[in-house]
């Protein structure tokens, strides 16, 4: 099943997307989906008004989530490429709603910064409240998977140790076009890309991730409780722009897809910040 939050009418609406439509699920966030205990069945069941697919305009994927919570150096290639050692440990920052942007929607480049680097990504949604959570129940709660890409200002994220100012500019972070639920993606393998006006910049299969969506799911449950509709973005794979030699930015105009096998993509072109 795949589930989303488009745009009608100037207000948002959450859809069951079908494979000739779109049909409204009621609520008008996919948080509020989520947030019932039979939403599953629910979901599946629903047959509210209906929009064709076709101009669809996706809105952010959960337009409230409480919690965005992102995992670094969580990609070996990655990791070789960034000059690291594997952590022991996931490592952990944030980003917060203003970041989101929709499938489509434009990227906007901070005039703050110049350099804004590239982080394909995949991204799992909460499903289902858990709080110290053993793999099994982690599993359980994971309401599905969706794409992801972590938009970041390297000038900025690399003025101190922690990263959090380099990773939340407003409107820089695609997540869609929709959420895919575990029995039809269960996210443990499939290629996961980025290209940046139509060049492979990132190419990776998601098994070469370090500490999987489960093993995530029951980590960072122990720190905070995870509720419905909280997003875990799972890191990136090699490729980005900041380790090329010389490195490479992200500029005006630019057009950046982010594709994972079977969860679709997100197609963004990249704005400059208006004054």
């Amino acid at each position: 099943m795949k589930l989303a939050t488009i745009r009608v009418a100037g207000q948002t609406r959450a859809v069951r997307v079908d494979a000739d439509r779109a049909v409204e699920l009621g609520p008008a966030d996919l948080v509020e989906v989520l947030r019932r205990p039979d939403w599953r069945v629910t979901a599946a069941a629903a047959d509210g008004p209906a929009h064709p697919l076709d101009g669809l305009d996706y809105a952010p994927l959960v337009t409230s989530p409480e919690k965005i919570i992102c995992v670094g150096v969580n990609y070996r290639k990655h990791i070789e490429e960034m000059g690291r050692e594997a952590p022991a440990y996931p490592t952990l920052f944030a980003k917060y709603g203003r970041a989101l942007i929709g499938a489509y929607d434009d990227i906007v480049l901070p005039a703050a910064s110049e350099a804004m680097d590239w982080e394909a990504e995949l991204a799992l949604v909460i499903g289902t409240e858990v709080r110290n959570a053993d793999e099994d129940e982690a599993r359980a709660a994971i309401a599905g998977y969706s794409v992801l890409n972590d938009v970041t200002a390297r000038d900025w994220q690399y003025r101190t140790l922690q990263w959090l100012q380099g990773k939340t500019f407003e409107a820089t972070t695609p997540l869609g076009p929709w959420l895919v639920t575990p029995d039809e993606a269960p996210a443990t393998s499939g290629e996961m890309s980025c290209e940046v006006d139509g060049e492979v910049m990132q190419r990776t299969d998601v098994s070469d991730i370090l500490f999987n969506p489960v093993q995530l799911v029951s980590y960072i449950s122990k720190i905070i409780t995870l509720a419905p509709g909280d997003v875990i973005a799972t890191g990136t794979p090699g490729g980005v722009g900041h380790a090329r030699k010389p490195p490479r930015y992200l500029s005006d105009g630019a057009v950046v897809t982010t594709r994972i096998e079977g969860l679709g993509e997100c197609r963004n072109v990249c704005r400059l910040e208006k004054a």
